[in-house]
């Protein structure tokens, strides 16, 4: 029996089981043009919140009773394409679903074997290209500049994190655990980090790990945290609206501090993106990155969960801050 994992109803707040329900399914069978594939790696990702509810946004909401959607590796097991045989990995935004029928030209091939197929969710996926863009495009960082970046330890920003690295600024990260601290720290060897969890005054912990002020925020949460980024910026900042993961399962419309006078008085940049706004250019970004990971300037780390079942387990998790690195679950 194939099972896959449906919406069963719209979260109120942060998501529970009682909103996913996983259901069996019968494929159908290929024809010309089209694949049979098995999945092996799926993503789960903070933007997926977004989905499960019906207010608008840049990607349509996920059907009540429907398949969830999101990205997956799989391979191959049937195919009635000639690009395509038997055993290869594909990556594409897929259902939720252990196998499944899908056309050929809807799936990307991996041509690179060499890095983990996994990866491809990941650091040469969705979360690395957002890191890659949302620094050097919006973020534009130059030696010697400070970067902060909020979520530090997630998919995306221990890659926005190196990538500031790579270009010669110093880099702060924020993260909510001493596991993630120890690791951002030590294995990333971030200048300096804070756990906003133990934290009393988070507000003057940046101002104390930022003497110079904050030239680049890479902001991957929101909410308290990056108001309090906000008041250390300096003249001239950017910052990079990525994220809002700490406002997803909020009930009502939070109010807090205005940005508009500080970013007035700096004559700092604000600006959002959506990845898409890239697919023209996600060719060379994938290149730069795999090119930084084969000279060892660019570490990563997975969060591996497994069992299909454990997929809206995983999912939840998200918000309890469960991963470093990405979050992904392993299909046997």
């Amino acid at each position: 029996m194939i099972k896959q994992i449906l919406l069963k109803s719209r979260p109120i707040g942060k998501p529970t089981s009682a909103n996913f329900e996983i259901a069996p399914v019968t494929i159908p069978l290929i024809k010309e043009g089209e694949l049979e594939v098995k999945a092996k790696y799926v993503s789960v990702d903070p933007y997926m919140r977004g989905r499960m509810s019906a207010a608008k946004s840049y990607v349509p909401p996920f059907e009540v009773g429907k398949a969830i959607e999101g990205g997956i590796v799989a391979e191959v097991t049937e195919s009635r394409h000639q690009d395509f045989k038997i055993g290869d990995m594909v990556v594409a935004p897929l259902k939720w679903q252990e196998v499944q029928v899908v056309a050929a030209e809807k799936v990307t091939k991996l041509a690179n074997r060499t890095v983990p197929p996994s990866y491809y969710l990941g650091i040469l996926g969705m979360p690395g290209l957002t890191a890659y863009f949302g620094l050097l495009t919006i973020g534009k960082p130059l030696a010697g500049e400070t970067v902060v970046v909020s979520g530090a330890a997630g998919a995306v920003g221990v890659v926005a994190g190196q990538i500031a690295q790579i270009k010669g600024c110093r880099i702060v990260g924020i993260a909510g655990s001493d596991e993630k601290i120890d690791y951002l720290k030590n294995k990333l060897k971030f200048d300096d980090v804070i756990n906003y969890r133990n934290t009393g005054n988070i507000e003057e912990a940046i101002a104390k790990s930022c003497p110079n002020g904050v030239d680049i925020y890479y902001d991957n949460v929101g909410g308290e945290i990056s108001d309090a980024v906000i008041t250390n910026i300096n003249k001239g900042a950017r910052i990079i609206l990525c994220g809002q993961i700490s406002l997803y399962n909020d009930v009502e419309t939070p109010v807090g501090p205005r940005p508009q006078p500080t970013l007035l008085k700096k004559s700092a940049l604000m600006q959002g993106f959506i990845i898409s706004n890239y697919a023209s250019h996600f060719p060379e970004a994938i290149r730069q990155l795999t090119q930084w990971l084969d000279e060892d300037k660019l570490s990563y780390q997975e969060t591996i969960v497994k069992g299909f079942e454990k997929l809206p387990e995983a999912f939840i998790g998200l918000f309890e801050g469960i991963n470093t690195g990405k979050l992904l679950v392993e299909i046997s």
